[in-house]
């Protein structure tokens, strides 16, 4: 094997491997190993309470429809927003706030990172946490990546950050154009029990035009069967997850 080919090999070879290091931690994105190997990952709280949660926006369409049915509902819910939709849309960001509602990142646009790309993750992840700072004057505690793809360059970027990853335990099923409110509510009644975090959205900038209805209808039931079972619902803030 003449000295070219060997260094051709090991470039391979250290090329695959920085992939698997980046790829691997992203194998957490299945919920059941999730929630029995990394419970803190998956949002396992207090068990008498539930975390609501909401991904993809600021929408000025869409949000203040939720926050409108949240008020009514006397819930308050963590949002996880994207750095782009904070600085086109910083009043609705800051009406997030103003509601008593937490903000989180959900990084600043929504795109698969199947490359590593540790710079520009960390550049990203950190600036959308500025850019939710400086329109709000709140500071974000939480992480999660769209599509709850934590490569290794993603976690990397969010402890440079401050931040603490957090996926979910219980979702709605609801970014998909057949999304009902009662596929919504019975996808998180499947999953729903004390100390779970719920994923839903409140837009569908990233999802299927319109699906954000289905998932504002099933939200009183969602809150109403958490409260039937004598679990109170709020933000990861009260949540009571072990960093």
């Amino acid at each position: 094997m003449s000295v070219r080919h060997r260094a051709g090999l090991l470039v391979r070879d250290a090329a695959l491997l920085a992939a698997a290091a980046h790829l691997a931690p992203a194998g957490t994105w299945p919920a059941g190993p999730r929630r029995a190997l990394f419970p803190a990952l998956a949002g396992r709280g207090r068990r008498d309470h539930v975390a609501l949660t909401f991904d993809d926006g600021p929408d000025p369409r869409t949000t203040p429809r939720f926050l409108q049915v949240l008020d009514e509902l006397g819930v308050r819910a963590t949002f996880f927003v994207l750095g782009d939709g904070v600085t086109r849309f910083p009043h609705t960001t800051l009406e997030i706030v103003r509601r008593g509602h937490e903000l989180a990142v959900h990084g600043w646009t929504h795109s698969r990172p199947w490359l590593p790309t540790v710079y520009r993750d960390a550049h990203e992840v950190a600036r959308a946490a500025r850019a939710i700072r400086l329109a709000t004057g709140a500071v974000p505690r939480w992480y999660r990546p769209p599509y709850g793809i934590l490569t290794g360059g993603r976690w990397l970027a969010a402890v440079r950050a401050g931040l603490t990853p957090v996926l979910w335990s219980a979702w709605g099923r609801d970014w998909t154009a057949d999304a009902t409110p009662a596929s919504v509510a019975a996808a998180v009644r499947r999953d729903l029990r004390g100390g779970a975090t719920v994923l839903l959205h409140d837009t569908d900038r990233a999802a299927a035009m319109g699906c954000w209805r289905a998932t504002l209808a099933a939200l009183p039931v969602v809150v109403a069967e958490c409260r039937d079972a004598g679990l109170q619902v709020g933000p990861l803030a009260e949540h009571g997850i072990r960093r």
